[in-house]
């Protein structure tokens, strides 16, 4: 019985301070010496290298690799360029383009700290200088960068299909509808607030011609994410191997096509993703660590008996583990809630009937989105970074736009078709 305080423990280490890498490790660690099962320590250590020695988890510093070559080429500027050409006409054009730019861009890197910070450094001063305020600004860039993990390709679905033994592909394609939901309610609420406040117009409307010249410049990027899914869904390679075609594409178009890349820039580049692939990796480890003490201790048995205590209502409960599950965003990075909570979690609602791949994407895109929740969301402190603006002013600005977020929670919680019709109409789902 002891080892089920494994979680409160660990939750007190990371509030005094200690880094969830090392609380992971710590936690259970210390319990299971407690408890006497001292050849269990030297399991939950022995995790922490087999937990990464996966051929499956090497998508992920691919993945990485490909976006950094991607920002450091500059083509950031380019899909900004064709978001503009498209949208910068409307009321609110800029605000516009810094979402489409977000659901262009996360087909790209799959991460929300590189969309906010590569989005960031040039659409806030851009929007600043056309009379948006910088609190604005910088709040619906936080908002729209929680796309980049939802649309494939997306780090936090491969630690979860990891984790959890689930496919990768079905999860990355059950990210498309939610992904392309929140694009659309935060460009409906940049509508209704740009109608109310009367926004500027960003520039007069493109013609198709000008329109046809942009969307060339970024033809070649925007092949990336049909490189990645065609690949994958025609059987052509796994998701491991598309992640290095990836790597491969933006590094050949990079320095031989549009030219923007230098062989000098690869030193610093390969740093860069190397540093954020281990800490993610790492972390991984842990989380497999950690995933042995959950099974030791019984404690997803004994939170499916107190949860059905509660109620055996399964959307009650969904209702109740969205709202479990909103509080651990505002504090915790969607990366290790998944790592801790999926293992715990995710067996109980499977056993209430409810289908894997929906519970992954439901609880894939609540903690992407609290990377965006104050107190703690990170994308929050990189967006006040960016735009030199508090981070507490950003939090008040940014709360329209989670509301609309927490609408499309809802709905794909609720309407289940929204996230499983691509991966069933594909194959990938009976």
């Amino acid at each position: 019985m002891m080892l089920i305080w494994f979680l409160p423990l660990f939750l007190l280490l990371l509030m005094i301070g200690l880094p969830v890498f090392f609380g992971l490790l710590a936690a259970p660690g210390a319990l299971l010496f407690l408890n006497g099962q001292e050849r269990d320590i030297t399991l939950l250590y022995r995790n922490l290298y087999n937990g990464m020695d996966s051929f499956p988890l090497m998508a992920i510093p691919f993945f990485m690799l490909a976006g950094e070559l991607m920002n450091r080429g500059g083509i950031t500027a380019r899909l900004v360029e064709f978001s503009q050409a498209l949208m910068g006409h409307l009321r609110g054009g800029l605000a516009h383009v810094n979402v489409l730019s977000s659901m262009l861009f996360a087909g790209l890197s799959g991460s929300a700290v590189a969309d906010t910070s590569a989005l960031g450094s040039m659409l806030v001063p851009a929007m600043e200088k056309q009379g948006y305020t910088r609190r604005f600004a910088a709040a619906i860039t936080a908002a729209s960068s929680v796309i980049g993990p939802i649309i494939p390709p997306s780090g936090i679905m491969i630690i979860y299909a990891y984790v959890m033994g689930e496919s990768v592909a079905a999860l990355f394609l059950a990210g498309i509808v939610p992904g392309v939901l929140i694009g659309a309610g935060l460009m409906l609420m940049v509508k209704y607030m740009a109608d109310r406040y009367d926004f500027p117009v960003a520039s007069e409307r493109y013609t198709w011609r000008q329109r046809g010249h942009a969307g060339l410049k970024a033809f070649f990027p925007l092949l990336t994410p049909v490189i990645i899914l065609g690949g994958i869904l025609g059987g052509v390679f796994t998701p491991t191997e598309a992640a290095a075609v990836a790597v491969a594409y933006a590094l050949f178009i990079g320095l031989f096509v549009i030219r923007t890349l230098t062989f000098r820039d690869l030193p610093d580049v390969l740093t860069r993703a190397g540093l954020t692939s281990s800490v993610v990796l790492l972390l991984v480890g842990a989380a497999m660590s950690f995933k042995t003490v959950v099974s030791l201790s019984h404690a997803p048995e004994q939170l499916a008996a107190f949860i059905l205590t509660l109620t055996e209502n399964p959307l009650l409960l969904l209702f109740l583990i969205n709202l479990l599950l909103f509080v651990v965003g505002m504090f915790l990075d969607a990366g290790p809630a998944i790592i801790i909570l999926g293992p715990i979690l995710g067996p109980v609602f499977i056993s209430l009937g409810v289908e894997p791949i929906h519970f992954a994407i439901i609880m894939c895109v609540n903690l992407t989105v609290g990377l965006a929740t104050p107190p703690m969301g990170l994308v929050l402190f990189v967006a006040a970074s960016v735009s030199r603006e508090r981070v507490t002013t950003i939090a008040r600005a940014i709360l329209p736009f989670l509301a609309v977020e927490v609408l499309v929670i809802l709905l794909i919680t609720f309407v289940p078709a929204l996230s499983l019709t691509v991966p069933r109409l594909t194959g990938f789902l009976k």
